[in-house]
């Protein structure tokens, strides 16, 4: 079976599992009665909301057989995981800050993994009602109006009826650099590095945005360029920077301008930069 077979085999899977865990999200959102807020271990906060939407996507793919590294199964052992050739890694509920702060980005992140690197990728914005698709070597593409709904049972046809190809042409280029940031994670380096970027470029424009939809809009080139100097994990940036290259784009290490590595023993990732393809710098 060829890569391409495997992927649009698994590719509704990982739609279906994204939107049911968006219903799950939405049917929260709002009511912060429900939110049930507490800290994990490393003092981020998890809600009800990220509970929820964990338990749907592991129901949801566990008939492909295929394991899963989740941000809320994060506790499985590097032993237990460092030789897996295929496998999910998955953010049931990215942005969780943001969500709890009444903010609309936060994602449902869902990366297929082979030998360590991301093949086919799944990005839902449920606020929004966008899903954002990639497969290594095929291209990435945006569907527009999907719905959160708990039974989504869409077909592989459904999928990409109507997919637009990203970059959308209609985005860019934009007369002055466009630069995103994380809203509640803006450090003294980021700072610094827009400060050394306005030398060059005085009239950059900052955009605030949470979540790995700032991967979606470098994709979609609403975005130039987006600096991230605070901590994040593998979960949050394997299906985002799939769907950034299959659209031309690219992202790096800051310190040495390296792809970022996967199913490391330490989970977190180091310092990055994103560019979308129209990005001039």
């Amino acid at each position: 079976m060829s890569n391409r077979e495997i992927l649009e085999m698994l590719l509704p899977a990982m739609v279906n599992a994204a939107v049911r865990a968006g219903a799950a999200i939405m049917q929260i959102h709002g009511h912060k009665d429900d939110y049930d807020i507490s800290l994990k271990s490393d003092k981020t906060p998890i809600t009800m909301a990220d509970r929820q939407a964990h338990r749907v996507i592991r129901e949801a793919l566990g008939s492909t057989r295929i394991p899963i590294l989740s941000e809320e199964g994060r506790e499985m052992g590097y032993e237990e995981r460092r030789n897996w050739e295929l496998y999910w890694l998955v953010d049931p509920l990215d942005g969780t800050a943001e969500f709890i702060e009444g903010y609309n980005e936060f994602t449902v992140n869902i990366a297929l993994m082979e030998n360590n690197q991301c093949v086919g990728a799944v990005i839902y914005v449920p606020y929004f009602e966008k899903i954002y698709l990639a497969g290594s070597g095929y291209g990435a593409s945006l569907k527009e109006g999907v719905v959160a709904t708990a039974d989504a049972a869409w077909s592989l046809e459904q999928i990409l009826q109507g997919c637009k190809s990203l970059p959308l042409v209609e985005q860019a280029p934009h007369d002055h650099l466009r630069v995103a940031v994380s809203r509640l994670h803006y450090t003294p380096e980021t700072e610094a590095h827009i400060d050394a970027l306005r030398q060059k470029y005085p009239d950059l424009e900052i955009v605030e945005q949470g979540s790995s939809y700032k991967f979606c809009m470098l994709a979609e080139g609403t975005i130039d360029y987006y600096v991230r100097t605070s901590r994040t994990y593998e979960w949050d940036t394997a299906a985002g920077e799939l769907i950034l290259s299959e659209a031309g784009g690219s992202t790096c290490v800051m310190a040495d301008g390296s792809r970022l590595r996967y199913n490391e023993e330490d989970l977190s990732n180091p310092w990055f930069i994103g560019r979308s393809r129209f990005s001039p710098i």
